[in-house]
């Protein structure tokens, strides 16, 4: 073992640096992550109302989907009422148009206060995005996934995979 002068080892000063950044490594990971799990927004259906037709949206399932979309854009209310997926999907569309729900598709709208808060709450600058939503009590709700902009709904099935 190499020995620096008055007989101390340098093995012992290295195995104390390592250990010191080995340490300060996995604290900024763990702070990084635990920072970006807090940019994750939250959505109680109690304050913020949504109606299908004419009727109060109430959530009934654990998870959903959230679609936000134009029903400008040609065919997308088609293509969302004939997906089949294995989450529910909750379609919020920009123009607050009124839509018969499908089976596996809510086709929500609402206020213009309660739509421009909901697009700065989750920071939505293109449509159609996607994101995830999972229930944490009663009718409140956090974000699950990062926000996803669609090239176009036909790559909705894929993209569902992948969050």
């Amino acid at each position: 073992m190499a020995k620096r002068e008055g007989g101390k080892s340098l093995f012992s000063l290295a195995t104390l640096l390592s250990s010191f950044f080995g340490a300060a490594l996995i604290a900024g990971a763990f702070a990084y992550f635990n920072y970006k799990f807090s940019e994750y927004k939250f959505i109680d259906f109690k304050q913020w109302v949504f109606y299908e037709k004419n009727d109060i949206f109430i959530p009934k399932e654990d998870n959903y989907v959230v679609v936000f979309y134009s029903s400008k854009q040609k065919e997308s209310m088609e293509q969302l009422a004939s997906i089949e997926f294995n989450t529910h999907i909750i379609a919020i569309d920009y123009y607050n148009e009124v839509r018969e729900n499908s089976k596996n598709t809510t086709f929500l709208r609402s206020g213009t206060k309660n739509s421009l808060n909901f697009i700065q709450r989750f920071n939505i600058y293109e449509i159609p995005s996607i994101f995830l939503i999972k229930k944490t009590k009663d009718s409140l709700y956090k974000q699950d996934s990062m926000i996803r902009k669609l090239d176009n709904l036909e790559t909705l099935s894929k993209e569902i995979q992948h969050l």
